[in-house]
Protein backbone atom coordinates (compact mmCIF):
# COMPACT_ATOMS: atom_id res chain seq x y z
CA UNK A 1 0.00 0.00 0.00
CA UNK A 2 1.24 3.50 -0.90
CA UNK A 3 1.07 6.44 1.48
CA UNK A 4 -0.39 9.59 0.28
CA UNK A 5 2.31 11.85 -0.82
CA UNK A 6 0.86 14.76 1.40
CA UNK A 7 1.17 12.15 4.50
CA UNK A 8 4.75 10.50 3.11
CA UNK A 9 6.59 14.12 2.56
CA UNK A 10 5.01 15.17 6.14
CA UNK A 11 6.92 12.15 7.79
CA UNK A 12 9.99 13.28 5.58
CA UNK A 13 9.66 16.56 7.01
CA UNK A 14 9.34 15.29 10.66
CA UNK A 15 12.49 12.89 9.92
CA UNK A 16 14.26 16.00 9.00
CA UNK A 17 13.69 17.95 11.98
CA UNK A 18 14.20 15.16 14.08
CA UNK A 19 17.18 14.62 12.82
CA UNK A 20 18.39 17.75 12.73
CA UNK A 21 17.45 19.00 16.31
CA UNK A 22 18.88 15.63 17.76
CA UNK A 23 22.45 16.53 15.50
CA UNK A 24 22.05 20.10 17.58
CA UNK A 25 21.71 18.87 20.82
CA UNK A 26 24.30 16.33 20.39
CA UNK A 27 26.74 19.02 19.14
CA UNK A 28 25.32 21.17 22.36
CA UNK A 29 24.28 24.09 19.31
CA UNK A 30 20.09 23.79 20.48
CA UNK A 31 20.28 26.95 22.23
CA UNK A 32 21.02 29.32 19.37
CA UNK A 33 17.75 30.31 17.91
CA UNK A 34 19.23 31.16 14.59
CA UNK A 35 20.21 27.39 13.97
CA UNK A 36 16.29 26.64 15.42
CA UNK A 37 14.63 28.87 12.78
CA UNK A 38 16.57 26.37 9.93
CA UNK A 39 13.87 23.71 10.37
CA UNK A 40 11.84 25.59 7.72
CA UNK A 41 13.77 24.21 5.04
CA UNK A 42 12.67 21.34 6.02
CA UNK A 43 8.89 22.03 5.71
CA UNK A 44 9.76 23.90 2.51
CA UNK A 45 11.57 20.98 0.68
CA UNK A 46 8.55 18.37 2.04
CA UNK A 47 6.32 20.99 0.60
CA UNK A 48 7.99 21.30 -2.61
CA UNK A 49 8.52 17.45 -2.85
CA UNK A 50 4.39 17.38 -3.01
CA UNK A 51 3.92 19.99 -5.33
CA UNK A 52 6.42 18.72 -7.93
CA UNK A 53 4.46 15.30 -7.58
CA UNK A 54 0.85 16.93 -8.22
CA UNK A 55 2.03 19.01 -11.02
CA UNK A 56 4.44 15.98 -12.68
CA UNK A 57 0.61 14.10 -12.07
CA UNK A 58 -1.16 16.85 -14.05
CA UNK A 59 -2.39 18.53 -11.37
CA UNK A 60 -2.38 22.20 -11.83
CA UNK A 61 -5.30 23.75 -9.96
CA UNK A 62 -4.34 26.47 -7.50
CA UNK A 63 -6.90 25.43 -4.60
CA UNK A 64 -5.80 21.66 -4.77
CA UNK A 65 -2.36 22.36 -5.07
CA UNK A 66 -2.97 24.73 -1.69
CA UNK A 67 -4.68 22.29 0.25
CA UNK A 68 -2.51 19.58 -0.74
CA UNK A 69 1.27 21.52 -0.13
CA UNK A 70 -1.07 22.39 3.61
CA UNK A 71 -1.61 19.04 4.06
CA UNK A 72 1.75 17.89 4.19
CA UNK A 73 3.34 20.79 6.17
CA UNK A 74 0.81 20.75 8.87
CA UNK A 75 1.63 16.87 9.12
CA UNK A 76 4.99 17.58 9.48
CA UNK A 77 4.73 19.89 11.86
CA UNK A 78 1.92 18.27 14.04
CA UNK A 79 4.33 14.83 13.77
CA UNK A 80 7.60 17.14 14.82
CA UNK A 81 5.60 18.76 18.04
CA UNK A 82 4.18 15.37 19.02
CA UNK A 83 7.86 14.07 18.70
CA UNK A 84 9.67 17.26 20.39
CA UNK A 85 6.70 16.62 23.18
CA UNK A 86 7.70 12.90 23.62
CA UNK A 87 11.27 14.03 23.71
CA UNK A 88 10.35 16.42 26.72
CA UNK A 89 9.37 14.08 28.55
CA UNK A 90 11.96 11.11 27.53
CA UNK A 91 14.63 13.23 29.08
CA UNK A 92 13.06 14.57 32.02
CA UNK A 93 9.74 16.78 31.36
CA UNK A 94 8.71 19.92 32.76
CA UNK A 95 12.50 20.06 33.79
CA UNK A 96 13.51 19.47 30.81
CA UNK A 97 12.10 22.84 29.53
CA UNK A 98 14.16 24.80 31.37
CA UNK A 99 16.97 23.52 29.43
CA UNK A 100 15.57 24.34 26.49
CA UNK A 101 16.06 28.06 24.90
CA UNK A 102 15.06 30.99 26.86
CA UNK A 103 14.63 33.40 23.75
CA UNK A 104 11.59 31.11 22.82
CA UNK A 105 7.67 32.57 23.26
CA UNK A 106 7.50 32.54 26.44
CA UNK A 107 9.06 34.37 29.89
CA UNK A 108 9.09 32.22 32.88
CA UNK A 109 9.01 28.93 33.18
CA UNK A 110 6.69 27.29 30.95
CA UNK A 111 5.17 23.35 30.89
CA UNK A 112 6.04 20.94 28.65
CA UNK A 113 2.83 21.15 27.20
CA UNK A 114 2.60 25.01 27.21
CA UNK A 115 5.98 24.95 25.51
CA UNK A 116 4.61 22.59 22.88
CA UNK A 117 1.23 24.38 22.54
CA UNK A 118 3.34 27.31 21.53
CA UNK A 119 5.68 25.50 18.90
CA UNK A 120 2.62 24.47 17.30
CA UNK A 121 1.22 27.85 17.15
CA UNK A 122 4.26 29.24 15.73
CA UNK A 123 5.28 26.14 13.54
CA UNK A 124 1.53 26.50 11.90
CA UNK A 125 2.17 29.91 11.57
CA UNK A 126 5.54 29.58 9.44
CA UNK A 127 4.24 26.39 7.83
CA UNK A 128 1.10 28.39 6.30
CA UNK A 129 4.03 31.20 5.24
CA UNK A 130 6.11 28.57 3.46
CA UNK A 131 2.98 27.26 1.34
CA UNK A 132 2.08 30.37 0.27
CA UNK A 133 5.91 31.43 -0.73
CA UNK A 134 6.10 27.61 -2.35
CA UNK A 135 2.71 27.78 -3.85
CA UNK A 136 4.18 31.63 -5.73
CA UNK A 137 7.42 30.00 -6.28
CA UNK A 138 5.57 26.86 -8.27
CA UNK A 139 2.54 29.34 -10.16
CA UNK A 140 5.83 30.88 -11.49
CA UNK A 141 7.80 28.54 -12.96
CA UNK A 142 4.44 26.69 -14.14
CA UNK A 143 3.88 30.29 -15.66
CA UNK A 144 7.28 30.60 -17.28
CA UNK A 145 6.17 27.13 -19.22
CA UNK A 146 3.35 27.72 -20.87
Amino acid sequence: MKLPKELSNGILIFFGIALYFLLMEFFGLSKIIYLRAFNAAFVYFGVSRTLQSNFKEGKTGYVSNLLSAATTAIIGVLLSVTGLVSYIYAQGGNAYVENLSDEFLFGGNPTANEYAFGLLFEGIASAVILVFVAMQFFRNKTAAQD
